[in-house]
């Protein structure tokens, strides 16, 4: 019967936290939820995300005030480009969360949580039923796909020369392309030879539909489907 769950990496920067009813609360979901509590006190503030957080993120910043600002993956960026921004907070899909509202702006698990336990012990909502507040897409886990360092880096420019020609699409880290109610990425990643693949969307139907559109230019540009892990 507890009303929250909480888990920490190796060195306890990362928090990860599950509900009352035993769901994961993802790291943008909770990004979302202490950037309510932040832009309480800091209105208009802008609020840092990286590249493979939810769109509905983005709209509930917006919604309550703030300014969504699109960073690249990784915490050394993250924090310089918060000094740069004067941002109060910003967080990871990972589950860094990087507050400088009554904090000096790195990441700490300890410190999250205990910004997530005041969170609810100031309301009389549990943290799921704060989470099903927020503006729901249907998300794909992220995929991560071999693919030598050499390489890596080449495909990701051969999907952003592909996608520019008709989509819009996000470059601050890999290629974030934008797609009718949905989006799909395919980023390097900063520290193993993989790509990262992640999609969202309205439906399950379109977020599938836009996963396989990605898997088919991988596919054109040699990279084999039968290398995810």
């Amino acid at each position: 019967k507890a009303d929250l769950g909480l888990a920490y990496d190796g060195d306890a920067d990362r928090m990860g936290a599950v509900d009352e009813r035993g769901r994961i609360v993802w790291g943008d979901q909770l990004l979302a939820l202490f950037a309510r509590e932040v832009l309480t006190s800091h209105p208009g503030a802008k609020i840092l995300f990286e590249v493979k957080c939810s769109e509905g993120l983005i709209e509930d910043i917006k919604a309550h005030g703030g300014e969504p600002v699109m960073t690249q993956t990784g915490h050394s960026l993250i924090k310089k480009k918060m000094k740069e921004t004067g941002a109060p907070l910003a967080g990871e899909m990972s589950g860094h969360m990087f507050f400088a509202d009554d904090w000096f702006g790195f990441d700490d698990g300890l410190y999250s949580s205990g910004r997530l336990v005041q969170l609810l012990a100031s309301s009389s909502e549990s943290l799921g039923q704060m989470a099903d507040t927020l503006p729901r897409y249907e998300a794909s886990p992220e995929i991560r796909i071999d693919c030598p360092d050499a390489k890596k880096f080449k495909v990701v420019d051969g999907v952003l020369d592909h996608f520019q020609k008709t989509h819009e699409v996000i470059d601050i880290d890999g290629a974030r392309v934008v797609f009718p109610e949905g989006w799909g990425l395919i980023r390097a990643s900063n520290t193993q030879p993989v790509l990262v693949l992640r999609a969202e969307g309205r439906t399950v139907a379109i977020k599938d539909a836009i996963l396989t559109e990605l898997r088919r230019v991988l596919a054109d540009l040699g990279v084999l489907d039968g290398d995810a892990v």
